[in-house]
């Protein structure tokens, strides 16, 4: 039985990986200063494996988990675009081939 439990466990890992980083709780104030400090953020949505729509602010490897309807976290969002994680690009090959031929076009 403890078999077929450990197995059903793993395959629920297997196919839903983000079932365990959800936000499941949400502060509707943020202290003071924390923002200056975040790293990097995340927006979740509520829909999926997530029920609940979060900012989620990283914070020295340690994630919160706010409103996003806070209006001082609003605002510095819109600030803040860029420490939205990005995915790396593909095709490394034509940045290299734009980089050449900007040099070129300089010469």
């Amino acid at each position: 039985l403890s078999m077929l439990f450990l197995t059903l466990l793993l395959l629920f890992l297997a196919l839903f990986p983000g079932a365990f980083s959800c936000c499941t709780k949400i502060s509707d104030e943020i202290p003071k200063g924390i923002l200056r400090r975040v790293e990097r953020f995340e927006i979740q949505k509520a829909d999926g494996l997530c029920h609940l729509e979060a900012v989620i602010l990283y914070i020295e490897g340690r994630k919160f988990c706010v409103s996003p309807q806070i209006k001082k976290v609003k605002k510095w969002m819109k600030k803040n675009k860029h420490k939205i994680p990005r995915r790396k690009p593909r095709g490394g090959k034509q940045r290299r081939d734009k980089i050449i031929k900007k040099k070129e076009n300089k010469q």
